[in-house]
């Protein structure tokens, strides 16, 4: 076994609710979920989303309302509104031969879902998987010479087992800051051992207090209680929510689509 496949085996991240699922909808769902959320809060929120929308039936039959208000604050509550328009297609058409058509699924996603759910040999390269092989290789790679680097990283892991190790490793030892590099599997064959020279950050998000995300957000909760005077709100958040299919004004309502 090697180094990589044993530190995983160890000490991967096997209690997130989502790895023990082999069926595509949970996974796209979790994956959905996980796009610029922290993954403790989607572990406190997954559970309860999938009990309500276990299947892409579900989560068609209930419309886009539904959905919006049980995303909750996970924020940028456009992935919901995505998220419900792939189950239309999923419900109404089947999977498709290529995960990246469904609404608001990139190239990564249909790789990870294919991975985790179907056991697929194909790389996906997410920021996690993307660090650590840039660190070990010593270079910024382009997207298919990372998924290249990550097979050769990880053998003799493949498929679903090789994403996760490498995702594991790249979330609790070969983070952006402070990398544990004397606890890292990969130590020995890492070029960088450290920040990659010149690596890029994840930009930092702007000020959310008084921001227009803050007032779309107060817009979008007070929503999902109940529908209001739409002359009661933010005016300008909800012309913007319209706009982005998560409002909808009927007369003088403002409700959820």
């Amino acid at each position: 076994m090697s180094a990589v496949a044993d530190w995983y085996w160890r000490h991967g991240r096997h209690d997130l609710a989502w790895r023990a699922e082999r069926d595509r909808w949970p996974i796209l769902v979790s994956e959905v979920m996980l796009h610029q959320t922290q993954v403790p809060r989607v572990a406190a929120a997954w559970p309860d989303f999938i009990d309500r929308f276990p299947t892409a039936r579900a989560m068609a039959d209930a419309g886009p309302g539904a959905v919006i208000e049980a995303w909750g604050r996970l924020g940028y509550p456009r992935r919901a509104r995505r998220l419900w328009e792939a189950a239309v297609v999923i419900a109404r058409d089947g999977w498709p031969d290529d995960l990246a058509t469904l609404p608001g699924v990139g190239r990564y996603t249909a790789n990870a879902v294919l991975a985790q759910a179907d056991d697929v040999d194909v790389a996906a390269i997410e920021v996690n998987v993307r660090r650590v092989v840039e660190r070990v290789v010593g270079a910024r790679l382009t997207a298919r010479a990372a998924e290249e680097a990550a097979r050769d990283v990880g053998t003799p892991l493949r498929g679903r087992d090789l994403l996760l190790a490498l995702m594991d490793v790249g979330a609790l030892l070969c983070r952006t800051r402070d990398p544990r590099c004397d606890d890292c599997p990969l130590h020995t064959q890492c070029a960088t051992r450290g920040a990659l020279d010149g690596e890029t950050r994840a930009a930092i998000q702007g000020r959310f207090d008084g921001s227009f995300r803050q007032r779309r957000g107060t817009v979008l909760a007070t929503l999902r209680v109940a529908p209001v005077d739409a002359a009661s709100v933010d005016r300008e958040a909800l012309e913007s929510l319209v706009a982005d299919g998560l409002a909808f004004v009927d007369g003088d309502l403002a409700r959820l689509p």
